[in-house]
């Protein structure tokens, strides 16, 4: 069994009077892409920010790498990186001084090459020297994710990464997640786009109302689903059906 990662227990979070997060439960294995779904104002970016040390809790537990959030939370920065709903990338610069930029914040010895060695990795060697404000969509994520990799973090949130971007962008947004996890990198990765999950994630929680409702494989989640139906084929429910089935039970109690 792989080393856990992130373990959360008992998670709760209000803003004034509204419960946010009403004791939230789940691990994610280390290695795994851990993909947290839910609608919008689930929580999910509560949960986010609460992990990389960004908002502290009001009870429970979160452990990230090993360290608690609350107790330790300078160990836990220095072990993750965090990829945001929007790109922070400074448009001013060019894609190259960006990264140079991170490197050097990071105190990592050769800055230029590692610049290099990113541009090179994720595509962006032609482009290395315009400004940033004259990128795509699809090349400022891949510029966000590479800078999100300086340092060689050992687990990445990648909140919502896709959001935004066109189907071609996505794809290669998701061979990215794809070549991280196969390195060895753990990912959490928060979706509101089931096919997303469906195509990327080893596990799947799904966050209802301030709560996991759902946990576990992809397969583990279509065994909460009614039988195939046989038509002229067995048909395999998709992750969409699977989450708007278990959602519709629970809003029907």
């Amino acid at each position: 069994m792989k080393d856990i990662a992130i373990q959360v227990k008992d998670l709760k979070k209000s803003f004034k009077t509204t419960e946010v997060l009403k004791g939230v439960d789940f691990e994610a294995r280390r290695g795994d892409i851990f993909a947290l779904l839910g609608s919008n104002g689930a929580g999910k970016t509560t949960i986010v920010k609460i992990l990389t040390t960004l908002l502290k809790h009001d009870g429970g537990t979160a452990v990230v790498n090993g360290f608690d959030v609350a107790s330790k939370p300078d160990y836990v920065r220095q072990s993750i990186s965090l990829t945001g709903q929007f790109a922070a990338v400074d448009e001013i610069l060019t894609g190259r001084e960006n990264l140079i930029m991170i490197a050097k914040l990071r105190h990592l010895k050769n800055p230029r090459q590692v610049a290099d060695d990113l541009l090179n990795r994720f595509g962006l060697t032609d482009a290395a020297d315009r400004r940033v404000s004259t990128y795509s969509g699809g090349m400022r994520r891949r510029l966000d994710i590479a800078m999100s990799l300086i340092g060689k973090p050992q687990l990445i949130f990648l909140d919502e990464p896709t959001t935004g971007l066109d189907p071609e962008a996505r794809i290669e947004a998701w061979k990215i997640v794809k070549e991280l996890a196969d390195g060895g990198t753990t990912v959490f990765l928060t979706t509101q786009y089931l096919d997303e999950a469906e195509q990327l994630a080893d596990r799947i929680a799904i966050l209802h109302k301030g709560r996991i409702i759902a946990n576990g494989t992809l397969e583990e989640l279509k065994k909460l689903f009614p039988p195939a139906k046989t038509e002229y084929v067995e048909k395999q429910p998709s992750l969409e059906e699977i989450f708007l089935a278990i959602i519709g039970k629970k809003e029907g109690k």
